[in-house]
C-alpha cells in the first residue's frame, strides 16, 4: 500500500515481531490497548473515573470521564480514526501525557461540562494482575494482560458550579492498564452463543491505597461458584525506589526489602441492599489458616459503568465503536432516575478500607449477574432478599 510507511514508534526498539508497530500480531477485530483511572475524595464527595483506549483492527481511538457528585453523573466521551503517532494520548478534550512512565502521568479534560487538570504520582510499584483468560466454546473470546498500580493526585477538578481541589492528602489515585483481546460490539453470536450461554458471572476487583503498602483483589466466579480468576496481593511503599532496574531490585533482597506477599484465596461477604444486588458493605476474608485477616468494606459512593463509561451493556455508547471522525459526546445523567442496563453492568464503588488496624481507600469494583451459588441468586432476575 503507498500510505505504508513506518510510525514514530517505529523508531524504538519494542518491536517484538516483525512488524511495525502500526499493526498489532492478531487480525482479531477485537485487539484492543487501554487504561482506566479512578480518583476519589476521602469523604465520598466525588469519584472520577477516566480512560482512553486504542483499537487497532476496527481503527478507532476512544476516550471518556464520568463524574459523580451527590446525584449527578457527569460525562464526556470522545472517539475518532486512529492515527499513526500511538504516542499521542489524546481524543477530543481528553488526553493522558506520560511525563515518567510507570511514575508520574498527566490527566486533562478541557469540555465545558466537566473538566479537570490532574497529575497522578506512583507511590508503589506497578502490579502484574493475573493472566486473564474467558472462552466461549472453544473460542478464546478474551485474554489481557494488565497491571494496576496506585498512587497521590494533585489539581483540579471543576464540573457545573462545582470546584474540587484535589490534594494527594485526601484524594486517591488507582489505576489499570490492559492490553490484548476483549470483545468489543458487533460480535457474531451464531452456534458459540446459542449453545454457550453465560449462566452466570460474579467478580470483584479492588485495589486500596493504604499510607504504607497497597493491596489487590480479584475474585471472578462462574454459577457454580468455581474460581476462574484469584489474586491477592500485597506490596510495600518500600519496594517503589527499587523498580528501577536489575541492579536495583537484587539490591532490595540485600536490603531488606519486603517482597510482595501473597493472601491466599479471598473470600468476599457482601450485604446487598435488599431486592438488588447493590452492595452496601462488604467483609473479604484474606490470608491462611494461621493468620487469618479480614478486609472490611465501607462504600462511600457508585459509579454504574454502564452509565457514561461506555462499558457493557450501555445503550447510548460503548467502546471501540465507530461513531465517525471527531465525535464529542458530553451530558450528565440523573441517578436518582432508574437506569434498568446498570443493574447488568460493572459498577465503580469509591471505598473506605479497614485491615489491620490500618485505613486505606481505594475502588471496590463489582458485579454480579445471572446465577451464582454461593450468593444464592438462582437466575438473572434474583436478588438479595
Amino acid at each position: 500500500m503507498a500510505d505504508d510507511r513506518p510510525v514514530p514508534l517505529d523508531e524504538y526498539p519494542v518491536h517484538q515481531v516483525p512488524l511495525s508497530m502500526k499493526h498489532v500480531a492478531t487480525g482479531d477485530r477485537n485487539a484492543y490497548d487501554r487504561c482506566i483511572f479512578h480518583v476519589l475524595d476521602h469523604e465520598g464527595r466525588a469519584l472520577l473515573i477516566a480512560g482512553l483506549g486504542v483499537y487497532p483492527n476496527v481503527g478507532v481511538i476512544d476516550a471518556y470521564a464520568t463524574l459523580r457528585v451527590g446525584d449527578r453523573l457527569h460525562a464526556v466521551r470522545a472517539s475518532d480514526a486512529l492515527g499513526d503517532d500511538r504516542m499521542k494520548l489524546a481524543v477530543g478534550p481528553l488526553r493522558i501525557e506520560v511525563e515518567e512512565p510507570l511514575r508520574r502521568l498527566r490527566l486533562v479534560c478541557e469540555d465545558e461540562s466537566l473538566s479537570y487538570d490532574l497529575t497522578w504520582t506512583a507511590e508503589f510499584p506497578a502490579l502484574w494482575e493475573p493472566h486473564h483468560l474467558q472462552r466461549r466454546g472453544d473460542r478464546l473470546t478474551l485474554e489481557g494482560r494488565r497491571f494496576v498500580q496506585a498512587g497521590g493526585v494533585q489539581g483540579v477538578i471543576r464540573a457545573a458550579d462545582e470546584e474540587f481541589r484535589v490534594t494527594a492528602g485526601g484524594w486517591t489515585g488507582t489505576r489499570d492498564r490492559s492490553w490484548g483481546v476483549r470483545p468489543i460490539p458487533g460480535e457474531e453470536g451464531g452456534r458459540l452463543a446459542e449453545e454457550h450461554p453465560t449462566e452466570g458471572f460474579h467478580w470483584v476487583w479492588c485495589p486500596v491505597r493504604f499510607e504504607d503498602r497497597f493491596l489487590m483483589v480479584i475474585v471472578q466466579e462462574d454459577a457454580d461458584g468455581y474460581r476462574t480468576l484469584n489474586d491477592a496481593t500485597v506490596v510495600h511503599a518500600s519496594a517503589m525506589s527499587h523498580t528501577t532496574g536489575s541492579r536495583a531490585s537484587a539490591m532490595s533482597h540485600s536490603t531488606g526489602t519486603p517482597r510482595d506477599r501473597q493472601l491466599g484465596w479471598p473470600l468476599p461477604e457482601i450485604t446487598y441492599r435488599p431486592g438488588t444486588r447493590h452492595p452496601e458493605r462488604a467483609l473479604i476474608h484474606l490470608g491462611d489458616p494461621r493468620k487469618p485477616q479480614e478486609l472490611e468494606v465501607e462504600i462511600l459512593t457508585s459509579s454504574p459503568l454502564a452509565i457514561g463509561a461506555g462499558y457493557p451493556p450501555a445503550d447510548d455508547w460503548q467502546h471501540g465503536t465507530w461513531q465517525g471522525r471527531a465525535w464529542t459526546d458530553s451530558r450528565t445523567y440523573d441517578l436518582t432516575q432508574p437506569h434498568p442496563l446498570a443493574a447488568y453492568g460493572v459498577t465503580d464503588h469509591a471505598a473506605r478500607f479497614r485491615l489491620d488496624g490500618r485505613i486505606g481507600h481505594g475502588i471496590f469494583e463489582h458485579g454480579s449477574f445471572g446465577r451464582h451459588d454461593p450468593s444464592g441468586f438462582m437466575d438473572f432476575n434474583s436478588t438479595a432478599s
